[in-house]
């Protein structure tokens, strides 16, 4: 079974897969595993409280795994301090209900682990689609924290930061790419140097070590 930790598209076969929803937070009532949350980009200006009650409502719903994305982004025409200002609210409500975060995060990386740190943030997090170098991979993990990769396992020089990094620590996911899952869990394994049965029994202690009882169908 493959471990798909943020995709925006139903479980394909043989996948156990958290699909993510920025809106439309009811589609949570359909069968399965959904992470919601307000993504950055989709960030209201005039009506984001309203989209935090949205959230309010249904995050305590059982689909729900997690909360997310939600993050900070640097690139995106939304107000920074208002990105900001949802997203502690967002740190706040998933350690209000203890459901982990699945982070969006484009050149934020000090703010981000800054606001979870100022909200003191005890749930499980992950930094989703990760692209960048090794340093801020390790910076993540230092602080408790996991990292995802998804189609950038593509590029070697991606693959040789995954190398470098704790299997223990790490997640795999298709995002929006027109991937498989299972292609993304190959260049792992080749990056790890490992069977890809060793490399799925890993991350299905990852997933369990995060999400517990959500795993009981593996």
């Amino acid at each position: 079974m493959f471990i798909n930790i943020h995709s925006h598209q139903p479980p394909a076969a043989q996948e156990w897969c958290i699909q993510n929803l920025y809106n439309d937070f009811d589609k949570a009532d359909l069968p399965g595993n959904y992470s919601i949350g307000i993504h950055p980009w989709h960030l209201d200006a005039a009506n984001w409280p309203q989209q935090i009650e949205a959230l309010g409502d249904w995050c305590r719903h059982p689909h729900v795994l997690a909360i997310g994305e939600c993050g900070l982004d640097k690139v995106c025409t939304t107000s920074f301090s208002l990105q900001q200002q949802v997203f502690s609210a967002q740190v706040q409500s998933a350690n209000e209900i203890g459901k982990p975060m699945i982070i969006h995060c484009v050149r934020a990386w000090e703010e981000v682990l800054h606001l979870l740190k100022q909200q003191r943030n005890r749930v499980p997090v992950i930094f989703h689609g990760f692209n960048k170098n090794r340093a801020i991979a390790q910076r993540i993990i230092n602080e408790g924290y996991y990292v995802s990769f998804g189609k950038s396992l593509e590029k070697m020089a991606i693959r040789e930061v995954l190398a470098a990094l704790p299997p223990e620590k790490i997640f795999l996911e298709t995002d929006d790419a027109g991937v498989t899952i299972e292609s993304i869990y190959h260049w792992a394994a080749e990056a790890f140097s490992i069977e890809i049965n060793s490399l799925l029994l890993q991350i299905q202690k990852n997933a369990a070590t995060v999400f517990g009882a959500a795993l009981v169908q593996l």
